[in-house]
């Protein structure tokens, strides 16, 4: 028994009246990943299987196979015959299997040689269909928090992730054989997610510790759906892919949450890393003494009490405010003084090697500093800077010494400035 393209000029809208059975898809959602063939207009009259059990399907059948469907005409509970490309198919006692491989091109064969069934004498015939879409919405939760040293903390850091992911069936001969559960016609993703949920954990501790290694900071993981579901593909690609025929197509983190440990030590490296400008602290510390006067102003026996108060305090510690604050002042002034140098100089240039200096020569190649043109004056009056008179084309008059006394003229000049000597 197998399939045979059916003609599909004769598929109209009677079909009963056309085929003996006519067979698609039942109810397939998009969380579905199996589900049984059902007969198109089971009650009619003219729609009987009369030529055997209910379990049989009769000669002459058609199979409508739709997108992203895959059938498989199973006979005994094995995969006698199917169909990755859309379209009506007819069932017939005389064919061998036809194995319609679509877009699997011929992988699906070397799977169907496998679970094939060997027999001849069938006990029971169905059709299913495997969902190609993306399955979506799994959710998935941490339940212990993750360990992910994070380089720019310096820290081993502890976080909890929240979200879903989606799968997709990539050789769907194999995942039936190995992932959909025995006597089950209709399978959800949510029937069978539980058994890989473990793996897919697992696969999750070891996707976000190579993000670690990676040098991706903590707080960006939730922002990184796509590296991190490329990262457990290929980390699940044996168990999953090669072994159950499934992969992970995306990962979506809808939240991160850090253990007591992690937050203390990420606030307190945010608030060193802000503390060590020292714009920042001399801004703390002008605040301090400003919340400490407004506190002197409403103390409760009396402003005099609290400003006294304050003048005790501000004798005693005074000297280390005094101190912070010119510390502070220092550093800005440096900090400046280091933005100041590090500005470009109008004297730096950058040599043809790509190296940039302030001298002469190039402190790469040696190269010498090319030389700016300068503005010339041409005989008609306009003022160049290039090789040639923008107005009348006239070449830069040329350099040159004078033969008598050695001075120095331009091509142009009939006699020497100096000497009076005639120079052509």
């Amino acid at each position: 028994m197998g399939i045979i393209r059916a003609v599909t000029g004769a598929i109209g809208g009677a079909l009963a009246d056309q085929w003996e059975e006519v067979i698609e898809a039942g109810n397939m959602s998009d969380t579905t990943v199996m589900a049984p063939g059902v007969k198109v207009r089971a009650k009619d009259r003219r729609n009987q299987n009369t030529r055997g059990t209910a379990d049989l399907i009769s000669n002459g059948s058609v199979i409508h196979v739709g997108q992203n469907q895959f059938m498989m005409l199973v006979d005994g509970g094995k995969v006698i015959d199917y169909s990755a490309e859309p379209g009506y198919f007819q069932v017939t006692n005389t064919s061998v299997p036809s194995l319609f491989n679509g877009e699997f091109k011929e992988a699906l064969q070397e799977t169907f040689d496998r679970v094939r069934f060997g027999g001849v004498s069938p006990q029971q015939q169905k059709v299913y269909f495997i969902n190609l879409q993306e399955i979506k919405n799994i959710a998935f939760g941490t339940t212990n928090p993750v360990n992910y040293f994070d380089n720019f903390y310096n820290a081993e850091l502890y976080l909890r992730a929240y979200g879903y992911f989606s799968i997709r069936i990539t050789d769907p001969l194999l995942f039936y054989a190995e992932a959909i559960p025995r006597n089950q016609d209709h399978v959800e993703i949510t029937d069978i997610h539980k058994l890989y949920l473990a793996e897919f954990l697992t696969a999750f501790q070891s996707a976000i510790n190579q993000m670690s290694v990676d040098g991706i900071r903590i707080s960006h993981v939730a922002s990184k759906g796509t590296e991190l579901a490329k990262y457990m593909s290929e980390i699940l690609d044996e168990d999953w892919t090669q072994k159950r025929g499934m992969r992970i197509e995306s990962v979506g983190i809808s939240s991160i949450s850090y253990d007591e440990d992690s937050k203390e030590l990420i606030n307190l490296r945010n608030k060193g890393a802000m503390l060590s400008d020292a714009a920042v602290r001399e801004g703390y510390v002008q605040g301090s003494i400003a919340r400490g006067l407004e506190a002197a102003g409403s103390n409760a026996n009396g402003s005099m009490a609290g400003f006294m108060g304050v003048g005790m305090g501000m004798q005693s510690a005074g000297n280390f405010m005094a101190s912070a604050s010119q510390t502070n002042q220092y550093q800005m002034e440096q900090a400046a003084k280091q933005r100041q140098e590090q500005a470009v100089s109008p004297d730096t240039w950058t040599c043809s090697c790509g190296q940039k200096n302030t001298g002469k020569f190039c402190s790469n190649c040696g190269k010498e500093k090319p030389q700016a043109p300068q503005e010339w004056i041409c005989s008609c009056g306009q003022k160049n800077m290039g090789n040639f008179c923008s107005n009348c084309g006239k070449p830069k008059p040329q350099e040159q010494t004078c033969p008598k006394c050695g001075a120095k003229v331009t091509s142009e000049q009939k006699f020497c400035q100096n000497c009076g000597e005639k120079l052509h």
